[in-house]
């Protein structure tokens, strides 16, 4: 992992030598910084010009740059902390160390020298590379294939949707890898099963599973009829379950006991529910329901695995004649299984389609293929990854098993750690990230478990056989320790206990993180479950990154505030800030929030300490409460925070917002009678905003709101805004997305205008007590999707929106009268009978 210690020292040393507030230090040591930094520039170039021949210099590389970094850390350390008397000595100590780092960085340059050098002799007489390009992938679109699993959809279907009326177990069974998830998923969103179920749920189980933990995801995904309130999570989801037909899957289960657990909270009412396993533990499979057949999946043969093949690479395109013989060679040696056929097929994506390309990726199929190993052939798409996606990719590692990363956190992440180059043109380096993430995903790397409403990713997970890699290839390059990983007692064993730089915490892990006898190197902790390292942060001098943000903290020990580096703070705290938050100049994300916790945001409102002025670096900040007034500051204001939330309406004037220019995402409280928002308009490079409220007593004022010009994404949440004045959010002419939630509009009658939202491809009205919608095709010219949850006095759906030239799904949900559901119904058999047979809709409505 050569590259990201270079990026991460290139990065250190910039910011010491450039940023003369944060790092006040002599021209002279600004000097030998430079000195070290610039056979570093280097080097870091040979590693992305040369990623065939890097591997032979990659951990003396990494080795020497983590080092360098290490002394820059540390002197700056000492600069911040010491007196004028340590200083001396520090100087002087420092000067020694640089001058034998850079002897080493000098010996290693020479080395890559001749070795560039010859690699340029081979190219003259004609030796040429056939390694994937470094450059990005260009952009497609993500089609899900079927091959090969056609016939054991409709199985299951006709096992989901059958006539037995007894609860029936339908078990999912086969190897990791082979396309359990898929065909699972397939069933699951089926259209004939979602009209079928009053109540669908996807709930994961894993190794190390919680029954409590089980119960409140499922309880989470049956919100919408969860009316009683019970202290007993399991006796809430039993009462709505009850009378109703459900499916239920459980995916990635391995053991009887969990089943047991889960079992006594499922009535069988005899109206047709369904629970569907899926598992690699044909034992467990058979204990749920020894009466009901398993579904055995087995690999593909060589005939599927070239058809999966080629359309992974080709999607609709044909594949040329002159490929198709080495085609079907490299699907031969994946064996069948389609986790290794896609992986492959990721690779292949990257490559020149040309023979000589695709002959040497089958040359490296083929060698890892002879002992059967699947790891091995996984382990090729980490080996073609360009070394500025690997500290990406490998940082999944440090997630739990079956995490849903959010994107958003994961992007926060990489940016604090500083894997990403700098953009090019005017992207921000979360953009850059986002880029990376997309790039990953294509590769088919990394799996997406949720998009949001506009396409974009909001989170993402790992394959299971993935995932071991992940961890092996981090442990493997001292990337990154996840202490919960089943091998991590031989890691530690054979990599020894020092010199860790990452380390991921879980409560069964605590024992492995006791033994790390040096915790000094560690820049990264992520936290999950609770775990807490706040009694021991003194010891972890250089850290960067603490991810805590399941840990709740009742105080913040001092000892947070002398991490001179941290760069990335989250933690669950409700508490006040102390001035002494501004000591953590490098800071960039803040967040002091727990996951769905906003409705404590009336009773943990908490003011920021006026010295939040002086964070420059902010990019992220996330909690309760409120800004400071900035009155009389001359500090140039927060120029790079894009993410702010969740705070009080009180803070939106001209003089605030003026200080928070560049900001991207903000959701405002507005529970307060008295709001006005009309000086949003300031904040011009504004992309999202979310406007709730706690109270439905509010009212509108004439002026009320003014929106951003280039607001791409608005959430209104019981925000007073009639029907009638709809037509400013509708002039907003860059608007894509447009959610009103909660009775967000008030009165009973919505009528849009010609030339209204010209771009909104997303519209979702819940919760609403709207009777009468009138509105032209021609008036919103690019809807794609459109969601109707809780609408229960609207009578119908205006029959032009079937016109829509754009529109995709019509979805109604929730509390419904029968006439709106029979208008959405005859809107799609009038658009078949025009041919169009790309609409959908989706009814899943109660009265």
């Amino acid at each position: 992992m050569a590259y990201a210690a270079v990026l991460s020292l290139a990065q250190t040393a910039g910011k010491m030598i450039l940023d003369q507030d944060r790092y006040p230090i002599s021209r002279n040591k600004k000097q030998q910084i430079r000195s070290i930094y610039e056979p570093f520039i280097f080097l870091q170039e040979f590693l992305e010009d040369f990623p065939e021949k890097a591997y032979i210099l990659d951990g003396r590389i990494r080795d020497l740059a983590y080092e360098a970094e290490g002394i820059l850390e540390c002197f700056m350390l000492g600069e911040a902390k010491s007196h004028w008397w340590t200083v001396l000595a520090s100087k002087s100590k420092f000067k020694h160390q640089m001058g034998k780092i850079r002897a080493q960085a000098d010996s290693i340059t020479r080395e890559v020298m001749a070795m560039k050098n010859n690699s340029s002799d081979a190219a003259q007489h004609g030796d040429s590379s056939v390694a994937g390009s470094p450059s990005r992938l260009a952009p497609v679109t993500k089609i899900e294939y079927m091959v090969g699993l056609h016939e054991g959809l409709v199985e299951i279907k006709s096992r989901l949707c059958g006539e037995s009326s007894n609860l029936q177990v339908i078990s999912i069974v086969g190897m990791g890898g082979i396309g359990k998830t898929t065909l699972a998923k397939c069933a699951y969103d089926d259209p004939l099963t979602v009209q079928h179920f009053d109540i669908r749920a996807w709930v994961t189980v894993s190794l190390d599973y919680n029954a409590e933990a089980i119960f409140s995801s499922l309880l989470a995904s049956m919100e919408e009829f969860n009316t009683e309130r019970s202290e007993r999570t399991s006796e809430n989801v039993f009462k709505i379950l009850k009378y109703r037909r459900y499916l239920i899957v459980m995916d990635d289960i391995w053991s009887t006991e969990a089943w047991d657990d889960v079992r006594c909270i499922l009535p069988d009412d005899g109206n047709g529910s369904r629970v569907m396993l899926k598992t690699r533990e044909t034992d467990v499979a058979a204990y749920a329901d020894r009466l009901s057949p398993l579904h055995e999946m087995r690999l593909m043969d060589e005939g599927q695995s070239w058809n999966l093949l080629r359309q992974m690479v080709f999607a609709h395109q044909d594949c040329p004649p002159e490929l198709e013989n080495i085609g079907k060679e490299v699907a031969r040696c994946c064996k069948g299984l389609p986790l290794t056929i896609v992986v492959v097929a990721g690779i292949l994506s990257t490559m020149e389609n040309n023979l000589a390309s695709w002959r040497k990726i089958a040359q490296d199929v083929n060698s890892v293929t002879v002992g059967g190993q699947c790891e091995k052939i996984l382990s090729l798409s980490y080996t073609h990854l360009p070394h500025y996606l690997r500290s990406c990719f490998l940082y999944m590692g440090g997630f739990p098993e079956d995490y849903e990363v959010s994107v958003s956190k994961l992007i926060r992440l990489w940016v604090a750690e500083g894997f990403l180059r700098h953009p090019k043109r005017s992207k921000t380096l979360e953009e850059e990230a986002g880029e990376c993430l997309e790039d990953l995903v294509q590769r088919n790397l990394v799996l997406v478990t949720k998009r949001k409403c506009d396409g974009r990713i909001k989170s993402c997970s790992l394959h299971d056989l993935m995932r071991d890699l992940c961890i092996k290839k981090a442990h493997e390059e001292k990337f990154l320790m996840n202490l919960s990983s089943r091998n991590v007692t031989n890691f530690i064993s054979v990599e020894g206990k020092n010199n860790q730089r990452r380390v991921s915490i879980t409560p069964s892990s605590l024992p492995h993180f006791s033994k790390i006898s040096c915790l000094s190197t560690i820049h990264t902790i992520l936290c999950f479950h609770r775990i807490s390292v706040a009694s021991t942060l003194e010891r972890f001098r250089l850290l960067r990154v603490l991810d805590a943000r399941d840990v709740y903290v009742s105080s913040l020990p001092g000892e947070l505030f002398d991490l001179f580096h941290l760069v990335y703070l989250a933690i669950y705290y409700l508490g006040g800030l102390p001035s002494a938050i501004s000591k953590l100049r490098s800071l960039q994300t803040l967040h002091l929030r727990a996951k769905n916790e906003w409705k404590l945001f009336r009773f943990h409102c908490v003011c920021l300490p006026p010295a939040i002025w002086m964070m420059p670096q902010l990019r992220h900040l996330v909690f309760y409460g409120r800004l400071p007034d900035p009155e009389g500051r001359t500090t140039p204001g927060l120029d790079n925070l894009q993410t702010l939330s969740i705070v009080s309406h009180a803070m939106c004037s001209e003089r605030v917002l003026r200080m928070i220019r560049n900001l991207k995402k903000l959701e405002i409280d507005c529970s307060d009678c008295e709001v006005c928002l009309n000086n949003l308009v300031h904040l011009h490079q504004l992309e999202d905003l979310k406007l709730r409220s706690s109270s439905s007593n509010a009212f509108y004022q004439k002026d009320m709101f003014t929106f951003p010009r280039m607001l791409k994404r608005l959430t209104l949440s019981r925000v007073p805004l009639p029907w009638d004045e709809m037509t400013i959010v509708g002039s907003l002419s860059n608007l894509r997305v447009l959610k009103l939630t909660h009775q967000a509009c008030k009165g009973k009658k919505w009528e849009t205008t010609e030339g209204e939202f010209p771009l909104l491809e997303f519209l979702l009205i819940e919760k609403s007590d709207i009777c009468l919608w009138i509105t032209e095709s021609s008036h919103f010219p690019m809807l794609k999707r459109l969601v109707l949850d809780d609408c229960w006095q609207l009578a119908e759906i205006p029959e032009d929106i079937g016109e829509i030239p754009t529109l995709e799904l019509i979805e109604v949900k929730g509390k419904a009268v029968m006439s709106l559901v029979e208008s959405v119904k005859r809107i799609l058999e009038e658009q078949q009978g025009w041919g169009n047979d790309a609409l959908q809709i989706r009814c899943m409505t109660h009265r």
